[in-house]
């Protein structure tokens, strides 16, 4: 196992975790710029305003986004434990 494999195995894993929490990410975050819009035009400072609406917005996210994640888990772990022989070398 050379130091490159190493990196570029740690690369990819970092990847896929990106790549499977962008959903929920984005959705939080167009969420949240608009309860701090909205709240700036109001000027209501309330915290649970701002909690409550991105907690179901993500939620909604991830039920929605759960089967596309699934299957990008299950291929990336298929590939890796077809490719643990070739690892071990």
């Amino acid at each position: 196992m050379t130091p490159e494999f190493v990196v570029g195995f740690a690369r990819q894993a970092i990847e896929m975790t990106l790549i499977i929490s962008l959903p929920m990410l984005g959705i939080g975050m167009v969420v949240g710029i608009f309860i701090s819009i909205l709240q700036a035009a109001t000027q209501i400072q309330e915290m649970t305003l701002t909690m409550v609406p991105k907690i179901v917005a993500i939620f909604v996210a991830l039920l929605i986004a759960f089967p596309w994640i699934m299957d990008k888990m299950m291929t990336y772990t298929t590939n890796l434990f077809l490719n643990l022989p070739n690892y071990i070398r």
